[in-house]
């Protein structure tokens, strides 16, 4: 297992502490500044393993950020603080972006995002909680994160805990049925500390998701299944920090966060193929530049 970085954890307590106490959009350029750092890092952790989902990393980063850096309760030198609020990257596939927030967080040193999917690497191509702090429970396999939330929620509900669940969900994530299970079961248990995030980007791998299997009309679809559901740019640092502040203790709620695969970088941007592509070296060198404006 690794363990924190106490410089990085001083340094993020204090970028934190900065983020909340600015104003709306001092705050907003703040995380893009901090999300422009994690794609970066993401990119260097890509191209050493020559492997990962380029794509959907950059999709969920704005999300991951303003997160950890404006809503979560954590503490990353005590991942194990029990009244800390869960995090669940139900698509466990975009690990890589999830490594390099927890890192800048100070979950553990920077340097070990050079093992990206190394062989012995704690970094796996899909998290896994017994060897990464920070990481609340494996993911991997589709369907699985939301079922796994519910039951986080309902433990800090019998602990008498106030702790928030947060599961992130792959859009194409939801055409498996496991999801809309723990959905009924999550209203019917008027879990009012579980949200749900829905990165929306609109591709799965190889297609567009409402030419494989459309979810439209999702937001009713949540509505429909008892949940409070609210819509937002996903790459708007600001309205996400908004959203993810309100609260309704009587009910869950789904975010659907609108994004876009490969955001931060023209033509990685809603293009399909960048699911799982590794950028060639001219490609990288460009991608670099428009992450550094």
């Amino acid at each position: 297992m690794l363990t924190s970085s106490r410089p990085q954890v001083d340094h993020w307590r204090a970028f934190r502490d900065r983020v909340r106490d600015a104003g709306r959009d001092e705050r907003a350029n703040l995380l893009a500044t901090a999300s422009a750092q994690v794609r970066r890092d993401v990119l260097t952790m890509i191209e050493r393993a020559g492997l990962g989902h380029v794509g959907g990393d950059f999709s969920v980063t704005d999300i991951l950020v303003t997160l950890y850096a404006a809503v979560l309760s954590v503490e990353p030198a005590e991942p194990d603080w029990p009244d800390r609020d869960r995090l669940i990257l139900s698509k466990g596939h975009s690990a890589a972006a999830l490594y390099a927030t927890l890192a800048s967080c100070g979950y553990f040193p920077a340097t070990e995002l050079a093992t990206f999917m190394a062989p012995l690497s704690a970094l796996n191509g899909h998290p896994d909680r017994t060897k990464v702090p920070g990481v609340e429970t494996n993911t991997g396999p589709l369907g699985h994160g939301l079922p796994v939330g519910v039951g986080t929620a309902l433990a800090a509900r019998l602990r008498g805990s106030s702790a928030r669940t947060v599961v992130i969900l792959g859009d194409g994530e939801l055409q498996e049925g496991s999801n809309w299970e723990a959905a009924m079961y999550a209203a019917h248990q008027q879990l009012g500390s579980l949200t749900a995030v829905i990165d929306r980007n609109g591709l799965q791998q190889g297609a567009r998701t409402e030419d494989t299997n459309a979810l439209e009309p999702l937001a009713d679809k949540w509505r429909s299944f008892g949940w409070t559901v609210a819509e937002v740019d996903g790459h708007d640092h600001a309205a996400l920090a908004d959203v993810f502040s309100a609260s309704t203790p009587d009910r869950p709620t789904a975010v659907i966060a609108h994004t876009q695969k490969g955001h931060g970088v023209s033509f990685m941007t809603d293009r399909v193929e960048w699911h799982h592509r590794v950028p060639t070296g001219e490609e990288l060198a460009l991608a670099r530049a428009e992450l550094s404006r």
